[in-house]
């Protein structure tokens, strides 16, 4: 399909809409490049300007979405891009990655107007790179030719490595090479991966790297398993899955407030994302096997990064261990492979995003005036503060989910997948294990609860430790506009969830219905082919190795 093509489908203001996003910030990164460094102002001005048409842009993608559109990608573009090898521009949105393409552009212009007063050097090449970022996170959420996915995960690093190279702590030097150490090794397995893939589309027609050519590529189980390994590392070091989780602390610790915003908001999604959509229908046999393991360090997940947010004494690094719990819960709601596990996931994806970003900008908010994260430092600031203890403590009680609050719709409902309708994982030699470790995961909730009030204790109440904390000033009126948008979220994904899931069920059902009873004939293929029996499907032979899950042409 080429341009002309693209331009006369009926679709096709869809489709530039959805390249607009890509391309947008990218040109606003490319003519800030022009304006002088000194006129900070006008860097600023621009790059929120940019952001907010962005989110503006975005809008459309939620008014228009179809909800009754199956696993089809809608606001599709399909232009030439490297023919010499048969990559193509393609792009295209669903139920999946709807949310979080609107989370995306949500939250960057937030995190430009938040960090107004803590970046006063080099404006300018702080702007580009949030720009550039957005452009790349977003080209990863909706590309689906492989290499062109690949090219924008790529792309994410180089502008998140000098938000903290250039703008982090005392220690950014090595918390960056970290960062990219663990996320360059996943990718260039995972890149192997895709090349194999690309070769093996070669032995049924030109080779390709369009995800429906290689979704219906035969692939032996030992091919699924090794191709699962490379593709799930690299997602599972992005998410970050215990034992991968090891460079998420000091990325969070040493990254000025805005990298801390966008990483934890929108970047630890990728991950996820990339399971979901990539990991998973492709290698349906090997995520059968894998499950045991994924649920087991899942769950270990969320306990050990809530013990150990418990005993941090640095507010930030505490907020930053709270992230491995509670992606914890994301890669269980995965593992589960039902409706209520995976809408759960895809919502408790925003609802991270929302909750900790909003943590992040209210540890900066109080860092900025106190120049501490030290949480023996603080100490009876609500009295000073009274209007910032309250948002703080509304989004702590988000972050614990108490009902009523986002967190709360999410984990509610990744917890009633993980019991009920049995993981694929109980059958087979594994019958206690999902239950056991969703009983283990509920406590991840209490330990949850202990870390975060404990925080706000230390932190807002009880004797005033320094005379500093009596003359701290209350909330601004920036930093009211930053948060309040946040707020109002928590509250509107808390009492209406069903606005954000009707949007999944469409795009979870054909996922779940053509990759689940693959997973479970790994653990027990005599219970699949009853269920089958009974169930009169009448279709091509479920137990095949590997199932459509797009009806793309």
């Amino acid at each position: 399909m080429d341009m002309a093509t693209t331009l006369a489908n009926p679709e096709s203001s869809g489709s530039i809409l959805l390249a607009a996003l890509i391309v947008l910030p990218t040109l606003g990164a490319i003519l800030l490049a022009f304006v002088p460094k000194e006129q900070k102002a006008a860097h600023r001005g621009i790059g929120a300007t940019i952001a907010f048409l962005v989110f503006g842009l975005s809008i459309p993608l939620v008014t228009g979405f179809d909800a009754t559109q199956a696993f089809q990608p809608q606001w599709a573009m399909d232009l030439g891009w490297v023919d010499a090898i048969g990559a193509r521009f393609t792009l295209g949105i669903d139920g999946i990655s709807l949310w979080i393409v609107v989370l995306t552009t949500f939250l960057t212009p937030i995190i430009l107007i938040g960090a107004q007063k803590a970046i006063e050097h080099r404006v300018r090449e702080f702007v580009i790179s949030m720009l550039v970022l957005e452009s790349a996170m977003i080209g990863t959420l909706v590309a689906t030719d492989l290499l062109l996915f690949y090219l924008f995960w790529e792309m994410m690093l180089i502008p998140m490595y000098l938000l903290i190279g250039i703008w982090g702590g005392k220690n950014r030097l090595y918390a960056t090479v970290k960062f990219v150490v663990y996320t360059v090794v996943g990718s260039l397995l995972m890149l192997v991966g895709i090349i194999y893939l690309y070769v093996k589309t070669g032995d049924t027609g030109p080779a390709s790297f369009a995800f429906d050519r290689v979704l219906a590529v035969p692939l032996s189980h030992t091919e699924q398993l090794w191709l699962f390994a490379a593709f799930a590392l690299a997602f599972c070091i992005k998410v970050p899955l215990f034992p991968f989780h090891t460079w998420l602390p000091d990325a969070h610790t040493e990254a000025p407030t805005a990298g801390s915003v966008v990483l934890a908001g929108i970047l630890l999604k990728m991950g996820t994302y990339g399971l979901l959509r990539f990991a998973v229908p492709l290698f349906p046999e090997a995520m059968g096997e894998f499950s045991p393991l994924i649920l087991i360090l899942s769950v270990v997940g969320i306990a050990y990064g809530a013990l150990v947010a418990y005993a941090q004494r640095d507010v930030k690094k505490l907020v930053a261990y709270s992230s491995v719990s509670h992606l914890g819960f994301v890669m269980l709601g995965i593992v589960a492979m039902n409706y209520q596990g995976l809408e759960g996931a895809i919502l408790q994806m925003v609802n991270h995003g929302i909750s900790t970003g909003a943590l992040f900008l209210l540890v900066g908010i109080v860092y900025e005036r106190r120049h501490t994260r030290e949480i023996t430092d603080y100490g009876g600031i609500a009295a000073s503060m009274p209007v910032f203890a309250t948002v703080f403590l509304i989004v702590t009680l988000s972050s614990i989910g108490l009902p009523g609050t986002n967190g709360f719709a999410g984990e509610f409902l990744i917890l009633s997948g993980a019991f009920k309708d049995a993981l694929p994982v109980t059958s087979g030699s594994w019958p206690l294990l999902s239950t056991i470790m969703a009983t283990v995961a509920v406590t991840g909730v209490v330990l949850g609860a202990i870390y975060m009030l404990s925080m706000v204790r230390r932190v807002f109440f009880g004797p005033i430790t320094h005379e500093v904390n009596k003359n701290l000033k209350d909330m601004s009126l920036r930093e009211h506009l930053v948060l309040q948008p946040l707020i109002i979220l928590i509250f509107v994904i808390g009492l209406f969830p069903t606005l954000f899931t009707s949007q999944m069920t469409a795009s979870v059902k054909p996922l779940i219905d053509n990759v689940r009873p693959v997973v479970m004939s790994v653990r027990d293929p005599e219970r699949l082919e009853k269920r089958f029996e009974a169930n009169n499907h009448g279709a091509s032979d479920p137990t095949a190795p590997r199932v459509a899950t797009s009806t793309q042409e």
